[in-house]
């Protein structure tokens, strides 16, 4: 029930008399106890009681241990305290190299991974984060694979239900035939009404059959699509980059440093073209098969933006372009916050791809109104025409029979209009060929 000082109170009251609790009791509850004050901001009494359980733990139980430095470590780390929490995400690390926990090898390679980003170690971060897509997939997979056999079992189960349904409706009928023979005219017309329910029934058995054909239809048609987009929009990428490498190596036989570096970031640039695409499909895959997380809660809004901007110094460096910002009020709207970030990874990706050489990309936000706050990007790119732009702008009902191609409107706007809607904004474009577009999100201002 979230009502953390209150249970603060009466594990206080258990503490007083745990003399006699048996000792995985007493690591329960002082693990329970330090959570309640992490969530209080008391971090120095949390730090109290997990050290009290970590006195607790016996040396081969490796898996509560590796627990219980993390704890410690998020403690430290939450108060910027980078000398204490780093050795403990290390220890945590190295222990979890000795369990067959994959799910903790995969928390613990991430810890690492996000600390040495963050002490801008890149080239150690990418390598604790390989680490831990390496395990991520790993669970991906047996997930997936207790998933599949649940799924074989309730087939079969279904299948012998169906079986008992179809027994039991001949022997109604059976009973029915006998009792119209016993009784003439009477039972006749018992036989007609129960004729009567068993159409009715059918009726509704053949809804749910065109229904079920129906869905099957969008989900083909659905599948299609994206195979042709994969198909159709990975083939030149991958002939671009075969031509830089063939490029890179001529220019390092040559030692032309500035040739090299030119390849490089046309390199660069198609390869985050080709990862934004195969983001798109899989996000628009979730979405479709309502498989993406979702979860509206109250986020400030310049953090949000921060955050998807710290991923692009590279990308807007390999193509000169410069991104400057504009924050007014820091408004706490109410969305999904992933979400939101995938629709401006895909505004700026698109800004950075139609900019047309040199540019500049320039980003606000503040409040808008009582209700909405604000999200601006605003670009020097190449524009868009008056047809098309009426065209995004008048996508209403977004659906895979809106896709098409041939129109202009592909993937990634779909996507952007789909997420944008369903954290309930407005998400609107401008636009003048050769001088640039802004794009403008409007999202609800929390009311609490």
């Amino acid at each position: 029930m979230k009502q953390f000082d209150k249970a603060i109170i009466y594990y206080s009251e258990w503490e007083k008399l745990s003399s006699n609790t048996d000792l995985k009791s007493k690591k329960n509850a002082y693990h329970n106890f330090a959570l309640c004050y992490i969530h209080t901001r008391k971090y120095n009494k949390a730090k109290e009681y997990f050290n009290k359980g970590l006195a607790l733990i016996e040396l081969n139980d490796t898996l509560t241990l590796i627990k219980a430095k993390m704890n410690l470590a998020n403690i430290y780390y939450n108060q910027y305290l980078d000398d204490d929490a780093i050795p403990l995400f290390e220890e945590a690390y190295n222990l979890a190299k000795s369990c067959s926990d994959v799910d903790l090898k995969q928390y613990t390679a991430q810890n690492m991974a996000v600390v040495e980003r963050n002490r801008k170690r890149y080239k150690e971060s990418v390598t604790y984060y390989r680490e831990f897509i390496k395990w991520k997939d790993s669970i991906w997979n047996r997930d997936r694979i207790w998933e599949l056999t649940e799924k074989d079992k309730q087939f079969a189960v279904a299948q012998k239900q169906q079986e008992i349904i179809i027994q039991e409706e001949k022997l109604k009928r059976q009973r029915v035939v006998q009792k119209g023979l016993l009784f003439g005219a009477s039972g006749l017309l018992v036989f007609i009404g129960l004729l009567g329910f068993f159409y009715k029934k059918l009726q509704k058995k053949n809804a749910l059959i065109t229904q079920q054909k129906e869905d099957l239809a969008i989900a083909n048609k659905t599948k299609n699509y994206l195979f042709s987009v994969v198909s159709h929009d990975l083939r030149s990428p991958m002939n671009t980059i075969k031509h830089q490498h063939q490029q890179l190596k001529k220019h390092i036989a040559n030692h032309n440093i500035k040739g090299i570096e030119e390849a490089n970031n046309t390199a660069i640039t198609v390869t985050e073209s080709t990862s934004h695409l195969l983001n798109n499909v899989l996000h628009w895959s979730l979405e479709q098969s309502n498989q993406m997380v979702f979860s509206q809660k109250e986020y400030p809004l310049q953090p949000i933006i921060k955050h998807v901007l710290h991923g692009y110094e590279n990308l807007v460096e390999a193509n000169d372009v410069s991104i400057t910002t504009n924050f007014h009020e820091n408004a706490l709207v109410s969305v999904d916050r992933e979400s939101i970030k995938i629709v401006l990874r895909n505004i700026l990706d698109n800004a950075v791809k139609y900019m047309n050489g040199k540019g500049k990309i320039t980003i606000a936000s503040g409040i808008d109104s009582e209700n909405y706050a604000y999200i601006s990007i605003q670009d020097t790119g190449i524009g868009i025409t008056e047809e098309r732009l009426e065209k995004i702008n008048a996508l209403k009902g977004v659906s895979i029979d809106k896709i098409n191609r041939s129109e202009g409107v592909g993937l990634g706007l779909i996507l952007c209009q789909t997420l944008v809607k369903k954290n309930q904004g407005i998400l609107s474009f401008e636009s003048v060929v050769n001088e640039g577009t802004n794009v403008i999100i409007q999202l609800p201002i929390s009311n609490q």
